[in-house]
């Protein structure tokens, strides 16, 4: 038999189960159309700090590829390769780049950081 544990009303301790953080995911959603005037508003507040906490530790996303978050963009912006030519120089050095045959310079990185918004961390991945 499954123990199942209930996350009681503001119980102010970290989510250290995986348990423990359904439980708190299912109590949030209880607590979903709560108002800040309400009694329940600190609580809410609370187990959401609480909920990104475990999952900062145990639910890391990774940054995606340099060249996935580019096309992405350029998906995003209808872009063609073409369009890439101010940021990467002539045609087939875009090729080269999308292709993964050639790296990313930094110049580069900071041109596609600066004029797409593309984290930096990523595009240096």
């Amino acid at each position: 038999m499954l123990h199942q544990y209930k996350y009681k009303s503001m119980e102010a301790k970290l989510i250290k189960t995986e348990e423990e953080y359904n439980s708190a995911l299912a109590r949030i959603e209880e607590l979903f159309d709560v108002t800040p005037e309400s009694k329940e508003f600190n609580e809410v507040e609370l187990l959401i700090a609480l909920v990104e906490l475990y999952e900062l530790e145990h639910y890391k996303i990774e940054a995606p590829d340099p060249i996935e978050a580019i096309k992405f963009r350029m998906e995003q912006l209808g872009m063609k390769k073409v369009d890439m030519t101010k940021f990467f120089g002539t045609r087939g050095r875009v090729s080269e780049i999308l292709n993964r045959q050639r790296e990313l310079t930094l110049t580069m990185i900071k041109k596609l950081h600066k004029e797409f918004g593309i984290p930096a961390e990523s595009l240096i991945a």
